[in-house]
């Protein structure tokens, strides 16, 4: 290859490479081209005015429309009775009749309106008025941006639907997710209630609010606070959270998390859960609750306790599951499974308990025992029976296998009383005078004033009385067929001491009011309660919706 050509096919192939590089040079100038036309705001378009005319003295620069006015933007449709068009700005002001329409999800009608065309946002006044497919706005001025598809309002605003009316000094729509949000005072009214908060989010289509803050709901039921809450507006489905309550005429409902049904007036509670009745004056405890206002009832689980204000003294009753049931005057409660209760003078155990205010008789079932002061009572059944006039502790009865221990007050036998049925009577919310009859067995270490032990008296008869004095047994009196003998203290031998079926439980007995709980229930409690202080402190505590109420909207990020 000469010298020649050798030169001209270097030159063919540079040109080669500037036209490659001229080609990919035009390819992106077009596409930037077409980029920035996309971009470029599309003009408002004239489709119909019955008179067209421009007025330099009265309106520079714009074209007067009157007569059917409508004109067109990127899928908006604004009508009117006369309107200034701005080319330039691509602008247009609306007069008489302004009505705006974005498909089938808006309509915005107004006395006057402006539309710029190059930043999609239209402002509306006078008598204005926002319609979608849920829900109808009225106010004074309504800001529409069609960017970010969101209206918004600064003077008060009406919004009505189906099921509910809404007030508010300000607010705003967002159109995609048909959400109201208002960030100041705020009321919805429906027929069965109404709704006060200072920051809502309600959304049209379902009728689902969310409230943030101090907020209440009022109807002729109950009054609800809450301070983080969900209501459905349409099926009266509510979850409450934050210092949550729901009061009745009676009843106060408190609780970390509070269900409610309004429909059936029924409500759930979890966690730090408390019942307060002020008619009946007492109060249910517990980290889980079930509350039937129409029937009444109410079920309470997870460390339950039933506190009962009796002479001035307050009586707790734990079981693992406690129901209370019936009106005022017909109250029944029942505890059922390794039951506890304690008062400041008696104590007790047994396997459930069964009370009737009506009737005023709690039974105690299953292995009941009972402890009043220092002696242990035990039999097969056993009653406490009130006065229905004065609600006040009247009696004791206790069948079959009756036993009364206590321990000898400086010496380490125990004195005992043993018989078929015992009948007692309370003074003052002590136990005061006893009466244990047939076939009784009595030993009792006898003791003088100074303490010193005088003998042991074991005896049996028909029939023995006791005097209780600061819930120590004072005296014992024994009547008909008295057999028996005081024994010096070495002349009884130790096997001799006890009756026949006597078993000290003293350890068992339930000495404060937290004694009533086991350490399993304690370390669930103590678990419950850091968990809801933990929640307590975090800031914006997404809202966890029981799975009643799972059907609920979305919230777009």
């Amino acid at each position: 290859m000469d010298y020649g050509c050798f030169l001209f096919l270097k030159f063919e192939k540079k040109i080669n490479q500037l036209k490659k590089f001229l080609f990919i040079i035009s390819c992106s100038l077009l596409l930037v081209t077409q980029i920035l036309l996309a971009q470029a705001p599309k003009k408002i378009l004239i489709e119909h005015s019955d008179y067209f005319d421009v007025n330099q003295l009265e309106a520079p620069d714009a074209a007067l429309l009157t007569g059917n006015v409508r004109v067109n933007h990127d899928g908006v449709i604004m009508t009117c009775n006369k309107a200034y068009y701005f080319q330039k700005e691509n602008y247009i002001k609306a007069f008489g009749n302004v009505q705006l329409v974005q498909g089938d999800t808006l309509y915005l009608n107004s006395k006057y309106a402006e539309y710029n065309g190059n930043i999609k946002q239209a402002f509306a006044t006078g008598d204005a008025i926002m319609r979608s497919p849920e829900s109808t706005l009225a106010t004074d001025t309504i800001n529409f941006n069609r960017n970010t598809q969101e209206v918004y309002y600064n003077s008060k605003g009406t919004i009505t639907n189906r099921e509910n009316t809404l007030k508010s000094k300000s607010g705003k729509y967002f159109v995609a997710e048909k959400k109201f949000q208002f960030l100041t005072a705020v009321t919805i009214t429906n027929p069965k209630y109404v709704i006060k908060s200072n920051h809502l989010d309600y959304y049209s289509n379902s009728g689902h609010s969310y409230l943030f803050g101090p907020s209440t709901i009022t109807s002729k039921s109950n009054f609800i606070y809450t301070e983080n809450g969900f209501y459905d507006t349409k099926k009266n489905l509510a979850h409450f959270l934050r210092k949550s309550y729901i009061k009745y005429d009676d009843r106060l409902i408190e609780g970390d998390s509070l269900y409610y049904d309004r429909n059936r007036e029924f409500a759930s509670a979890t966690r730090n859960v408390k019942i307060t009745d002020s008619v009946n004056r007492g109060i249910v405890k517990g980290h889980y609750a079930e509350i039937y206002k129409n029937q009444d009832s109410m079920f309470v689980t997870k460390r339950a306790v039933a506190i009962n204000l009796v002479e001035n003294d307050s009586v707790y009753i734990h079981g693992k599951k406690l129901m209370v049931t019936g009106p005022e005057g017909n109250r029944i409660i029942r505890a059922y499974n390794k039951v506890r209760f304690f008062k400041t003078d008696m104590s007790g155990k047994c396997d459930s308990i069964h009370s009737n205010s009506k009737i005023a008789l709690t039974k105690l079932i299953g292995n009941p025992i009972l402890w009043n002061g220092e002696s242990q009572i035990t039999g097969d059944i056993m009653h406490l029976i009130g006065n229905k006039i004065t609600q006040k502790l009247d009696s004791l009865k206790v069948l079959n296998n009756t036993f009364i221990v206590s321990k000898d007050t400086i010496g380490t036998g125990y004195n005992q009383v043993k018989g078929q049925n015992l009948f007692g009577k309370f003074e003052e919310g002590k136990l005061h005078d006893v009466d244990i009859i047939k076939n009784t067995e009595v030993i009792y270490y006898m003791r003088n004033d100074t303490q010193e032990l005088i003998g042991i008296n074991k005896n049996v008869s028909s029939k023995i009385n006791i005097l209780f004095d600061k819930n120590e047994i004072e005296t014992i009196t024994f009547f008909t067929a008295v057999d028996g003998t005081i024994y010096p203290e070495k002349d009884l031998p130790e096997p001799d001491r006890k009756l026949r079926g006597f078993v000290w439980r003293g350890e068992e007995r339930i000495k404060s009011k937290d004694d009533i709980f086991t350490d399993e229930e304690n370390e669930l409690n103590d678990k419950l309660i850091k968990e809801g202080k933990v929640e307590e402190s975090k800031e914006n505590v997404p809202m966890k919706i029981r799975k009643e109420t799972l059907n609920y909207d979305k919230k777009k990020k």
